[in-house]
């Protein structure tokens, strides 16, 4: 006996919770969420949970705006806390350009109403009083952004979206997706589901799901690795949490965990995993750290937080985190394939989650695009980039992180 939905997604992270969640916003109920294991699974549960408003791309920027909104409406419905610290971040200025650059951003900005403001290092100095400004020129500064704990967001789109009559099964690992009369058949291990739409929000898992359809997506998992410090006796003297660091230079994010710094690097050789295949039996694992690679890039913040360095790490987490070969998600419909949507390819998927759900299911809902954001149609690749090509790509892609486009 087979189940039948007007919407499968396949994939039970922040992603696939955030679109389950925004059709059942917009009273499509006859929804499904199917998730191999649990909730947070894959990718999003060792997330840093970072959100802000300051996209890589100016197209972006409402994905990350529409995120938080999510995040903390669906708090508000549910009473799941989502865990937000309004910490706002700085975005060094490293280089003159960098400043000249930020400061061409104000009216943009202004226009969004976004509080956005760039600051001297006067300023920095008392927003951030740990961070040497000596070779900064200024930094951009996003008063909102902050924080969100990825596991408490996700449960808190779940239950957004079950209280409105979604469904959710857990443990039910989708074995076959095949075309079926106009609607898509999904081989499960609780039963068969027919679907008029079926999502693929699935992280790194994606390639190799679309594979047997002929549909050939270039998204690969790098190493990344995130540090958090021991307990840091300036920190526990503030009365104020530090905003969090995003440096070029550097090439790295560094914001305030608990009375600590948490940092994820961002290296300029990065190390793939799981390139010709994803190990059957992988679960919720991190990969055995490599700090010794992290070192010049450790150096170099310790110079800018020298509190950095004298705490000293208690933590070295390394995990995979997905790419695509220009570091954009796949988002949107499969070109050829009526019904089948992508959401997947995210490297920010707490970043953009919330906003991206939301977009997508607009899409579906009323058949139209919401607004112009063809820098993350799936189309764009189509088909034609190779492996190579691919992992070429994306590694350039991870090593300019933080760097003027």
């Amino acid at each position: 006996m087979s189940t039948n939905v007007r919407v499968a997604v396949i994939g039970g992270g922040i992603v696939g919770c955030s679109v389950l969640a925004a059709l059942a916003k917009q009273g499509w109920t006859d929804t499904l969420l199917i998730e191999r294991r649990d909730l947070t699974s894959g990718s999003t549960w060792h997330a840093a949970g970072n959100t802000t408003h300051f996209g890589p791309h100016a197209e972006m920027v409402r994905l990350f705006v529409d995120s938080i909104a999510c995040y903390l409406d669906a708090e508000e419905e549910t009473g799941q806390n989502v865990g937000f610290h309004k910490a706002g971040s700085l975005r060094l200025a490293t280089t003159e350009a960098e400043l000249a650059f930020f400061n061409s951003l104000t009216e943009q900005y202004k226009a969004l109403d976004i509080a956005y403001k760039v600051v001297s290092n006067e300023e920095i100095e008392t927003l951030h009083p740990l961070l040497n400004t000596d070779a900064i020129y200024g930094a951009a500064s996003t008063p909102d952004d902050g924080h969100v704990d990825a596991y408490g967001s996700t449960i808190a789109l779940a239950k957004q979206a079950t209280g409105r009559g979604a469904e959710i099964w857990r443990q039910s690992p989708v074995e076959k997706i095949e075309s079926a009369n106009g609607k898509w058949r999904l081989h499960t291990a609780k039963g068969e589901v027919i679907a008029e739409h079926v999502v693929i929000a699935t992280s790194f898992w994606a390639r190799e799901m679309l594979e047997p359809l002929g549909i050939h997506v270039p998204i690969y998992a790098l190493q990344h690795h995130e540090i958090i410090t021991a307990p840091v006796p300036e920190i526990e003297a503030l009365d104020f949490e530090l905003p969090a660091i995003r440096d070029s230079a550097v090439s790295c994010n560094v914001r305030q965990e608990g009375k600590g710094f948490l940092c994820g690097i961002y290296e300029g050789n990065p190390k793939f995993w799981a390139v010709d295949g994803i190990p059957k039996n992988f679960v919720e694992e991190l990969l055995p750290p490599d700090t010794e690679r992290l070192e010049p890039y450790l150096l170099k913040l310790i110079e800018k937080i020298p509190a950095f360095g004298e705490a000293g790490i208690m933590k070295a987490n390394n995990g995979p985190i997905c790419y695509t070969p220009d570091g954009c998600p796949l988002l949107g419909p499969v070109e050829g394939q009526e019904g089948l949507w992508l959401a997947t390819g995210f490297n920010v998927g707490i970043g953009t989650g919330g906003g991206s759900g939301k977009y997508l299911a607009n899409w579906i809902t009323s058949g139209k695009e919401p607004y112009d954001l063809s820098i993350v149609h799936p189309n764009r690749f189509a088909n034609t980039v190779n492996q190579a090509e691919a992992l070429a790509s994306i590694s350039a892609v991870y090593a300019r992180a933080y760097k003027l486009h």
